[in-house]
C-alpha cells in the first residue's frame, strides 16, 4: 500500500508542477505576462484548497481507496487535456479541474496512514510520502526539460497525463476493502470542535506559511533559474531537481530519526513540533540569500533552504494524525490542507506581481521568508500541545 501510494504521489506532484516547468516556453508561445502566468499557476490551488473540506468528509465517510481512485482519474485527464488546448481560458479551466481531482490526495494519505501505522511508524511513513512530493517534481523537471526541448511542452502534458492512468489497475486490485478500514465509530473531534480549536487553527495557519514558500518555489523556481541565473533548459532541470532531492533525503532522515526517538520514549507532539519549527527557521534565513550574484553561493543557500523544508514536512502530517486521532484524520487533514493551500493561491500571484514590478526575485523571496517567520511564531505561541489524557482538539 505504501509503495503504491508513493508512486501516486510522484505522479501527483509531477502533474501539479508541469506548468511551472513548461512556463518559460509556454509564456513565450502564448504571449503571457508574468502576472497572467501567476494567475494561471494559482488557478490549481483555488479549487485544490476549496475542495479539501469535501474530500476530508468523503474519506472519513466512504471507502477511502475508491475516493482516491476517482480523484486520481480526474487529475490525470486534466493533465492530458492541458496538452491539447492553446487558449488561456481553457488552460485555466483544466488547472481548476486538476485541483478538484488532487484535492482527495492528502486527506486520503492521512486517513490511510492514521489507520494503518503505529505512532512510532508514522514519521517515516509520512516522510516516504513527502519524499515523493520532492522526487516527483525532480523527475518531472528532468523529464520535462528533456521532453520540452525535444518535442515542445504539449507532449509533456499529454504523455504524463495519459500514461499515469496505468497506476489505477494495481491500486483498484490491491487496495483494502471498506470493511478493513471502517472508522465510523472511532473517536475524534467533530467539525465544530475543529473550527473552534486554537490547536487546529495553529496547524492550519502554520501549513499556510509553509505552503506559501513551497508553492512559490514549485511554480516559479524554473523561471528564476532561467531568467536570473541565466541557465539553459538542461541546467535549469538539473539545478531544480538537485535541491528537491536534497529535501527528499532530509525528509526521510528526519522522519526515521523522530520515530526512533518516539520508540525510545520521547514525547510525540513536542518532538515533532521542534523539528518542524527548526526547518521553517532554516528556510526563512537561507532563502533570500539564494538571490546573491554568485552562482555558488546562490545554489548553496537554495539547497540549505530546501533542506529546511525537508525537516518541516517530515513531521507536519504525523503531528496532525496524532492530534486528530483515527476517527478525524480525514476531516482535520482536509481543513488543514484547505487553509494551508491558500498559500498556493496567493504565492504565485504575489510573486508574479513582485517580479514584474521589481525585475528581480529578491523581494519575492524576502516576502516568503517573512511568511515563514510568522509560521514559526504560530507554532511556538499558538499551538497548544496536549497533555496525557487531554482532548487533542482543545
Amino acid at each position: 500500500m505504501l509503495l503504491l501510494l508513493s508512486v501516486s504521489v510522484l505522479i501527483n506532484y509531477m502533474d501539479r508542477g508541469n506548468l511551472g516547468i513548461a512556463a518559460p516556453q509556454l509564456t513565450s508561445e502564448l504571449h503571457l505576462t508574468d502576472t497572467q502566468m501567476g494567475f494561471l499557476l494559482s488557478a490549481f490551488f483555488s479549487t485544490y484548497a476549496l475542495f479539501q473540506v469535501v474530500a476530508g468528509w468523503m474519506v472519513d465517510r466512504w471507502d477511502v481507496a475508491r475516493v482516491y481512485a476517482a480523484g486520481f482519474f480526474v487529475w490525470s485527464m486534466a493533465t492530458f487535456g492541458m496538452g491539447l488546448v492553446s487558449g488561456f481560458g481553457l488552460l485555466v479551466a483544466f488547472r481548476l479541474l486538476l485541483g478538484v481531482g488532487e484535492s482527495v490526495a492528502y486527506p486520503s494519505y492521512s486517513k490511510i496512514l492514521a489507520t494503518g501505522f503505529r505512532e512510532d511508524e508514522r514519521g517515516l511513513a509520512n516522510s516516504v510520502i513527502d519524499a515523493c512530493t520532492k522526487f516527483g517534481p525532480a523527475v518531472g523537471v528532468l523529464l520535462g526539460g528533456w521532453m520540452i526541448e525535444q518535442w515542445g511542452w504539449r507532449w509533456f502534458f499529454i504523455l504524463t497525463g495519459g500514461l499515469s492512468l496505468v497506476w489505477l489497475a494495481p491500486w483498484l486490485y490491491l487496495s483494502p476493502r471498506p470493511a478493513a478500514q471502517s472508522t465510523a465509530h472511532e473517536e475524534g473531534p467533530g467539525w465544530k470542535e475543529l473550527f473552534t480549536s486554537r490547536t487546529a487553527w495553529a496547524t492550519f495557519l502554520g501549513l499556510f506559511c509553509h505552503n506559501y514558500n513551497w508553492y512559490l518555489l514549485l511554480t516559479w523556481l524554473p523561471t528564476f533559474l532561467i531568467r536570473e541565473r541565466h541557465f539553459s533548459m538542461g541546467m535549469m532541470a538539473f539545478y531544480n531537481a538537485l535541491p528537491l532531492c536534497i529535501t527528499a533525503m532530509t525528509t526521510l532522515a528526519a522522519g526515521w530519526w523522530s520515530d526512533r526517538r518516539i520508540a525510545r520514549g520521547a514525547e510525540v507532539a513536542p518532538l515533532r513540533r521542534r523539528i518542524m519549527v527548526s526547518g521553517m527557521a532554516i528556510t526563512a534565513a537561507a532563502l533570500p540569500l539564494s538571490t546573491l550574484p554568485s552562482h555558488i553561493l546562490s545554489m548553496t543557500f537554495l539547497i540549505i533552504a530546501f533542506g529546511g523544508l525537508g525537516l518541516y514536512v517530515s513531521n507536519c502530517w504525523a503531528l496532525t494524525q496524532t492530534l486528530a486521532g483515527r476517527g478525524a484524520a480525514g476531516r482535520w487533514t482536509g481543513l488543514q490542507n484547505a487553509v494551508g493551500n491558500m498559500g498556493g493561491v496567493v504565492a504565485p500571484v504575489v510573486t508574479g506581481m513582485l517580479v514584474q514590478k521589481t525585475g528581480t526575485f529578491f523581494a519575492a523571496f524576502a516576502t516568503s521568508s517573512a511568511v515563514l517567520t510568522t509560521g514559526v511564531l504560530i507554532y511556538l505561541l499558538m499551538l497548544r500541545l496536549p497533555r496525557a489524557g487531554e482532548d487533542h482538539s482543545s
